[in-house]
């Protein structure tokens, strides 16, 4: 692993250290201390700002901008919500904060509701999260005892309250409107935008959503100046980012790496390299909903949003997954749509009625019954979502196809015309 400096990993994990008293000796709730007795909201939504820091859940849209569209003062009530809902196959870094720096996430809230004039917040979580639960549900009691959070927190007349909500593990609540739609106890269905969250979002109040990892970046920011941060990673995406790795690796796992971190470095130097000395075929640099890139596109390939964009796929939510040579294409996308197929919550017809056909076209071409004509339907289909769905779930789902048909069409013809896989099938 390279040397650099660590913003959210910089400790050891122990067996205590999501304590408060663990993170209290590492200088946890200081930044709170300093926005609270030393800085105006406006000055510490500006430090955000000017760290240029990017939202961590997908869209990489500046977190400062979306903060800056809640004006503290202007008489209505706000509201913070942090987006813990991580269900992207493949992505699994908020709940490493969530598990082993619950207090991070909470002095980031804290801080986040005093510069937006939100005096009630809520973590979503997804249902399945048992150890984040009791590692936040015992940080939240750590912190209101020792009044970090509730009235008047630390003497100051600032008061803040945290309410974690459980999700039923439904991948559309992780979408930013379908999860406020969750909060306030109706059917986890996206809404259609305009009018932005921001003015119009939970309760019908201005809301800002930030994802687990976007907002534990802001202690360290407040602590060291958004000039400190932007002093690691790239001028257009700056600061550090923690990708969860899975697939053919040799060492899974999350890690923090600077943006622009060379992929195929991260891959082979840091993580080890493909499992059992094989070659790499592909990469999903971002979950599943962002295209496969082969492995000549990986070579040198900067880890950072403009250089992703440009290669064709994303950074995404930061969940890689490594494919191996001798990996069967088709069932990999028969896996993927199945998983989009049941996770359409059915609201749209394109996405409901698309997701399904394009289920039911790979899984016949998988179980060798291919008819002619069948890529190019899967095709059709994806490019027939774009657009016309209120979340991109159902987009989603065509640039994982499109981006596998485009890379492998190959296997998929060779399929067709054998009844049977070139790799046997495999997924291993």
């Amino acid at each position: 692993m390279r040397a650099f400096e660590k913003r959210l990993q910089s400790f050891e994990v122990t067996e205590t250290s999501h304590t408060l008293a663990a993170y209290r000796s590492r200088g946890g709730y200081g930044a709170l201390a300093k926005a609270l007795r030393s800085m105006k909201p406006a000055d510490v939504t500006k430090e955000v700002y000017d760290s240029g820091i990017q939202g961590r859940g997908g869209a990489a849209f500046p977190m400062g901008r979306k903060w800056q569209v809640v004006k503290p003062d202007d008489g209505l009530e706000h509201f913070l919500c942090a987006n813990a809902d991580e269900g992207e196959p493949g992505t699994f870094k908020d709940r490493w904060i969530l598990e082993n720096a619950p207090h991070l996430l909470l002095e980031a809230m804290a801080i986040a509701c005093y510069a937006i004039g939100a005096h009630h917040c809520f973590i979503y979580m997804r249902g399945e999260f048992d150890l984040s639960r009791r590692r936040v549900e015992g940080a939240l009691e750590e912190a209101y005892g020792a009044g970090l959070l509730g009235e008047r927190i630390l003497g100051t007349p600032f008061s803040c309250h945290v309410v974690l909500v459980r999700g039923a593990g439904a991948y559309v609540c992780g979408e930013a409107s379908g999860l406020l739609s969750s909060v306030e106890g109706k059917k986890g269905y996206p809404r259609n935008r305009p009018p932005r969250l921001t003015v119009r979002g939970l309760f019908q109040k201005p809301t800002v959503i930030n994802n687990v990892e976007t907002l534990s970046n802001i202690p360290w920011i407040i602590d060291h100046g958004a000039a400190a941060y932007r002093a690691l990673g790239t001028p257009k995406s700056p600061g550090t980012r923690l990708v969860s790795i899975s697939g053919h690796v040799v060492r899974p796992g999350v890690y923090e790496i600077p943006f622009g971190t060379p992929l195929d470095e991260f891959i082979y130097e840091d993580c080890g390299g493909v499992t059992g000395g094989r070659a790499l075929k592909a990469v999903v640099p971002g979950g599943i909903s962002t295209k496969v890139l082969v492995a000549k596109e990986i070579a040198g390939l900067p880890m950072d949003h403009a250089s992703l964009d440009a290669a064709g796929s994303s950074l995404g939510s930061g969940g890689m997954i490594v494919i191996a040579e001798g990996t069967c294409m088709v069932r990999l996308l028969q896996v993927m749509l199945r998983f989009y197929h049941h996770e359409s919550c059915g609201q749209c017809t394109p996405c409901r009625e698309g997701t399904g056909w394009m289920h039911r076209i790979v899984d016949r071409i998988a179980a060798g019954r291919g008819a002619a004509g069948d890529i190019d339907r899967l095709i059709h289909v994806s490019h027939f979502n774009d657009g016309t769905t209120i979340c991109g779930l159902g987009d989603a789902a065509g640039y994982a196809t499109v981006g596998i048909l485009d890379k492998f069409r190959d296997e998929f013809e060779h399929f067709m015309a054998h009844g049977r896989s070139r790799c046997g099938g495999s997924l291993a």
